[in-house]
């Protein structure tokens, strides 16, 4: 199963503490963090998440101060075993769909994906089940 779901972004100084600040922030909200990619450099970091409640999740950001951006990314639900990822990439390479990055995790037979695709509504449309 594939979708198009929106995805939080924000910047953070890549200091003690910051990542507590935003997830409390969230968490005061009762917004709820489905996924999530902390990735840093040595200044600053970047916090990518798929949350529950977007408007919500946004709005509290914002009145917290934070800068946000919201981009369409892909959220796919697949088979875990080996070669399911390739599979997935090899239909988006053949399509020319390119990928930015991807973040994601397996648990009871399931992985769960989510992938920043040039394209994210053609992705989906690749990833449908074919009847």
């Amino acid at each position: 199963m594939a979708m198009v779901v929106k995805q939080i972004s924000v910047f953070l100084e890549n200091e003690a503490g910051h990542f507590l600040e935003l997830s409390r922030v969230i968490g005061g909200a009762g917004v709820n963090i489905t996924a999530l990619s902390l990735a840093e450099t040595a200044d600053y970091g970047i916090a990518r998440m798929i949350v529950d409640d977007v408007d919500q999740g946004v709005r509290a950001l914002h009145e917290a101060g934070y800068s946000v951006n919201l981009t369409d990314v892909l959220r796919v639900e697949v088979p875990d075993g080996p070669g399911a990822l390739a599979r997935i990439l090899a239909s988006f390479a053949e399509s020319g769909v390119n990928v930015s990055y991807i973040y994601g995790y397996s648990s009871g037979g399931t992985a769960f994906l989510i992938i920043k695709a040039g394209d994210p509504q053609k992705a989906a449309e690749l990833l449908k089940p074919r009847v």
